[in-house]
Parts: C-alpha cells; sequence; structure tokens
C-alpha cells in the first residue's frame, strides 16, 4: 500500500469539536496572539485572527491560507524557523505531527533534539516527533503563555515522553492532561490524548489527570480527577498509564507486590530478545529443503520464529513432530562453528538466494556472513506482543529462538514451573499490563526491561476477596483502554 503524503507527514486533521475545546481552553483575547507549529489546513488558526501557522507541506499551507486569511501562514520546516524566529506568542497549541523516530531522521532530528534540550528535555534517538513539537513550541511563548495540544497517548507510557512532561513540570505552574479512552480519531488504530498547560514561566511539582470514558465539548478543561505528584511519577517509572486505575486499585496492587511471595521476573530470570539472522526466509529450511540440501542435523537447530508458533503448553517433542509434519520453515542453518560445510550447502550459500542474503545488512557486517550469532537454548519463551495475555512457555525440547520472540533463561535457581504457574495469576496480570504499553489495534508489547519489571508470584500468596476483586477490577481496566474488552 502506498502511503498519502499526508500519512508521511504525520498528518491526521483534528475533529471540529477538539479543535474548538481546545481554543476555549487557551482563552484567548483578540489582541493576543497564537501560534499553530504545525498548521495543516488551518483549522486552528482559523479560529483566531491574529494567529501564525507553520507548516512544511505546501498543499496544507494553500488549503490553509484559503481556511485562515486573517492568519499568516509560513511555509517552512518548524524546527529552522523556531531556531531563527524571535517572535513570542501568548499561546501555543494544535496537533503535532506523529511520526515514529524510524522515520523522523536527519539533520531536522538533530536540530529539534538541540532545541528541545534548551528548553530542558534531553530527547533519546527513539523519542517521536510530537515530543520536540511541543517542548520546542511551548519555549516560544511568552511569560504567562498558554498551551493546548492533542497528544498521542504515549504521553502516559512511553519512555521518551518522560522528559516532556518533566520539562513542561519545570516551564508553567499549571500542567494537565486529559486522558480519554474512546477513540477521538476513529480512522486511526494509535490512541490520542490532550494536553493543556498554563503560566509559562512558572513551576509545578505536580501533574492534573482528568480521566474520561469519551470526549465531548466543552468550553473549559475538565475537572481533575486526581494530581500526580512528581514524586509519585518518578516512583511509577515516570508513566501515568497506571493513574487510569482507582487508587485502592493501585495500593492493592502495590502492597501485593512486596509481598515475600512475590518476585520480579528479572530477579529470577534473564528476559532478551532472540537472535537476529539477517534473512530469515534464507536461514530457516523446511524439513524437506533441508532433506533436499542434505543438511547434517548437527548445522540445524529447531527454532522459534513467531509468536504464533507458541503453543498453549511448554514446547515439547509431540509439539516439534506437529511443525516438522506440516514441513513449517522451523529448521535454522546453523553454521557458526561449523568446521566443516557439505559440498550442497556451501552451494546453497553461493547461489542467487544465498548471495542475496550475503548483502543484508546483518550479514554483511558479521564474518562470515552465513554465521548466525547468538543462538542459545532458553528456559523458556515469551511473545513480546499480545492481544489479550502474554504468553509464557517452557522449552524442555531445547528450541531456539529468533528475536520476535523473548528467550527467557532462569538465573537463580528457581525451575522455570515456578514462574509459568505465578505468570496467570491476577496479580501478575494486572503488572504485565501495567509494565507494557498499548500498541494500535489493542495490541500490548512488552519489552525485554518491561518483561523484567512484571511482579510474579512465586509462592502460594493468600488474596482477601476484596484483593482478587481489585486486581480484577484493574485488569478489566487497562484491557478496556487497550479496546480489547467492553
Amino acid at each position: 500500500m502506498v502511503a498519502t503524503p499526508g500519512k508521511l507527514l504525520g498528518q491526521f486533521f483534528t475533529p471540529p469539536a477538539v479543535v474548538s475545546s481546545l481554543m476555549k481552553w487557551l482563552h484567548l483575547s483578540p489582541g493576543e496572539t497564537f501560534l499553530d507549529p504545525s498548521c495543516g489546513d488551518g483549522r486552528f488558526i482559523g479560529t483566531h485572527p491574529r494567529s501564525v501557522g507553520i507548516d512544511c507541506c505546501p498543499g496544507s499551507c494553500a488549503d490553509a491560507r484559503r481556511h485562515s486569511p486573517s492568519a499568516t501562514v509560513i511555509e517552512a520546516e518548524f524546527f529552522g524557523w523556531a531556531a531563527r524566529t524571535r517572535e513570542r506568542f501568548d499561546a501555543v497549541g494544535g496537533n503535532p505531527p506523529f511520526i515514529r523516530y524510524q522515520s523522523f531522521t536527519g539533520t531536522t532530528r538533530q536540530l529539534a533534539q538541540r532545541l528541545a534540550a534548551e528548553n530542558g528535555a534531553q530527547l533519546s534517538g527513539l523519542a517521536s516527533s510530537w515530543a520536540p513539537f511541543i517542548v520546542v513550541a511551548t519555549g516560544l511563548l511568552k511569560p504567562g503563555g498558554r498551551a493546548a495540544f492533542v497528544v498521542p497517548a504515549e504521553i502516559g507510557h512511553a519512555t521518551y515522553a518522560g522528559p516532556v512532561v518533566e520539562a513542561l513540570c519545570a516551564a508553567f505552574d499549571e500542567v494537565h492532561i486529559v486522558a480519554v479512552r474512546e477513540k477521538l480519531f476513529p480512522d486511526l488504530s494509535e490512541d490520542v490524548w490532550l494536553l493543556h498547560a498554563r503560566g509559562y514561566g512558572g513551576r509545578t511539582s505536580r501533574v492534573s489527570l482528568s480521566i474520561l470514558d469519551s470526549f465531548t465539548w466543552s468550553d473549559e478543561p475538565p475537572a481533575v480527577t486526581r494530581h500526580v505528584s512528581l514524586d509519585d511519577y518518578r516512583r511509577c517509572g515516570r508513566r501515568l498509564r497506571p493513574c487510569l486505575l482507582r487508587s485502592e486499585v493501585l495500593d492493592t496492587y502495590a502492597e501485593l507486590g512486596r509481598s515475600t511471595s512475590v518476585m520480579r521476573l528479572s530477579e529470577m530470570a534473564r528476559v532478551g530478545i532472540g537472535y537476529v539472522s539477517g534473512a530469515n526466509d534464507f536461514f530457516h529450511l523446511t524439513p524437506r529443503e533441508a532433506e533436499y540440501l542434505g543438511v547434517p542435523e548437527a548445522l540445524l537447530r529447531v527454532a522459534v520464529r513467531r509468536t504464533d508458533q507458541l503453543p498453549d503448553h511448554d514446547i515439547d517433542a509431540e509439539v516439534v513432530d506437529g511443525w516438522l509434519a506440516r514441513n513449517l520453515p522451523v529448521l535454522l542453518l546453523h553454521l557458526a562453528g561449523a568446521t566443516e560445510i557439505p559440498a550442497r550447502v556451501q552451494g546453497y550459500l553461493r547461489s542467487s538466494a544465498g548471495q542475496e542474503a550475503s548483502g543484508a545488512y546483518k550479514c554483511r557486517v558479521r564474518e562470515p556472513w552465513y554465521a548466525v550469532p547468538g543462538v542459545t537454548q532458553p528456559d523458556g519463551f515469551l511473545s513480546v506482543m499480545c492481544h489479550v495475555t502474554p504468553r509464557l512457555v517452557g522449552n524442555p525440547y531445547g528450541c531456539v529462538c529468533a528475536n520476535s520472540v523473548h528467550a527467557v533463561t532462569m538465573s537463580n535457581g528457581l525451575p522455570f514451573s515456578a514462574v509459568r504457574e505465578g505468570w496467570a495469576h491476577p496479580l501478575a496480570q494486572l503488572s504485565q499490563e501495567l509494565e507494557g504499553h498499548p500498541l494500535g489495534g489493542g495490541m500490548l508489547k512488552l519489552e525485554p526491561r518491561e518483561a523484567g519489571r512484571v511482579a510474579v508470584p512465586i509462592a502460594s500468596l493468600r488474596l482477601r476477596s476484596a484483593d482478587t476483586q481489585r486486581l480484577e477490577e484493574g485488569i478489566h481496566t487497562m484491557r478496556r483502554w487497550r479496546h480489547i474488552v467492553g
């Protein structure tokens, strides 16, 4: 599918009710000035006569000029313009582009990071474009200025969002984040929240959080559900997502997590990614292909390539026999350390498919290119992404795994069965929701460090009826915010 120019630029135009509400929250008087750093078709700047809109897309600038004849529309790359301008504004706002770090590259990202750092936010190379847009745009405010933005829900859980929230708290009297469960952009898989800040030049030690099931137009920001101190925010790993739960649920979760019967997964095991072959289709053979090439068993490893391979129980001989009987490409050609390579396998390496594979980046930077590194036999496997619950299965057969699956290797003498049994406990299930992060389409992703923080009961953990109810409420709440339960 060909990406549209709007998608390439991270443009998704904002519903009118959201535009109108955010602009009302700014309380702009006729003589005050407003900046939209990514004005798109001009729907924000069209609501206020003394507006300036910046956009790098000529078509969007043309639309903005038609829709907002009283505004000043500048066709420019925002960060370059921000570095040059001496203008300062009474308010800033809009819907900044959401471009993930893989596409937000080059000199533009370098400039964005530098300007963000000058405004108090040290952003890593993993930050999506909206983060420096907001930090740099708010740095163009006059003392006492206000801000109102549409933001990805990632502001509640992404690692790179922490410096943004901290920088805003160091620059405003009040930072107000509005979490909205129902989608504001029905056509987008990503969720969005809203950000309102006032009193530029001030400072606050807390985040005001409003939790809404759905959004309706309002001329004032919604009532604050709770205030989250920066100390509590940091204790939560600089994540606001756990605060979507009622305080009683969070208290129960924290209390149970301190039990001597509970350990973090990282205290029991090492969680890491599997090997990176560089050319999966080339290095993974079906049984028939391996037989045709005459590959000795010593040069083959049965591999878990994808999460959907994982069964509901441990991977034993019966599971593997099923894969082989279906002629699935689950045999890794493992030539690292091989002292003698059969002639037909050498021919396979010299084939057109081998020549193509040898040119892949991960292959061409290793010597020899066909020796896949990091192939180990862990005690179990953990799914990276899931729809409901991350799947954890044992590995009695001794399979290896590619980097689309996490490898779990026990490290403190406990048997793998202790982790597997505890993984299904309601405390662990809620912990998986809180430590992981949501992706579009309701998926939950667990990075290795996130998985390591999951609380796992390793002995009988006695739960009162109220404890069970609160844990189940927490699980249900977090899954509702992922849109997988009603």
